[in-house]
């Protein structure tokens, strides 16, 4: 299959890199979550360029790894409408437009993860919103590993308990039990 040893640290690198360095994110942090901490739940979104440069899996792997639970996902289409209110408080910004025809160019997987601080330790293992600047300070995280850029960044997550509770609702439908189940528009 490849005829030297430079053609197969090519292959290496650009397919299989990514992945081999989302799962060594994962072997610290096997154990499950401290059960001492009362179990939170966030919203995690793997974004169009996630899914279509293949990270589903390597970034669900990691989820997982780092204990959490993944109690609710749907991988969706969404529309120009659903984005505009979901980003809403980003209305009046200049990258508005883009954002909103950057998350409708594909499917997005929309998760609910749980765990003890999961708001907390869910935006640290994504690290910094810019993909650039998450290479140099955050060498690890899902953004430095996936992400293209600023806008491409691979994946979402909830800034703040009030922020998560909003954005679970937006795309699940909540029981009384408190726990989601998936919204009949989708």
């Amino acid at each position: 299959m490849f005829c030297n040893l430079f053609q197969f640290l090519q292959f290496f690198i650009k397919m299989l890199l990514p992945f081999f360095l989302l799962s060594i994110l994962s072997l610290p942090n096997r154990c499950s979550a401290d059960s001492s901490t009362e179990t939170e739940r966030t919203l995690a979104i793997i974004k169009p360029d996630g899914v279509s440069g293949n990270h589903t899996n390597s970034v669900k792997e990691t989820i997982l790894n780092h204990g959490f639970k993944i109690t609710e996902e749907s991988l969706i289409q969404l529309d120009e409408d659903r984005v505009k209110r979901f980003y809403a408080e980003h209305s009046s910004r200049s990258f508005f437009p883009s954002l909103v025809e950057y998350m409708t160019s594909g499917p997005v997987l929309i998760m609910v993860l749980e765990k003890g601080n999961a708001i907390a330790d869910w935006r640290a293992l994504i690290g910094p919103t810019d993909p650039l600047k998450a290479k140099v300070t955050h060498p690890h995280s899902v953004r430095a590993i996936c992400g293209l850029n600023l806008q491409e960044n691979c994946v979402h997550g909830s800034d703040s308990p009030q922020s998560a509770s909003r954005e679970i609702s937006f795309f699940f439908k909540t029981t009384s039990s408190g726990y989601a189940s998936k919204h009949d528009e989708l």
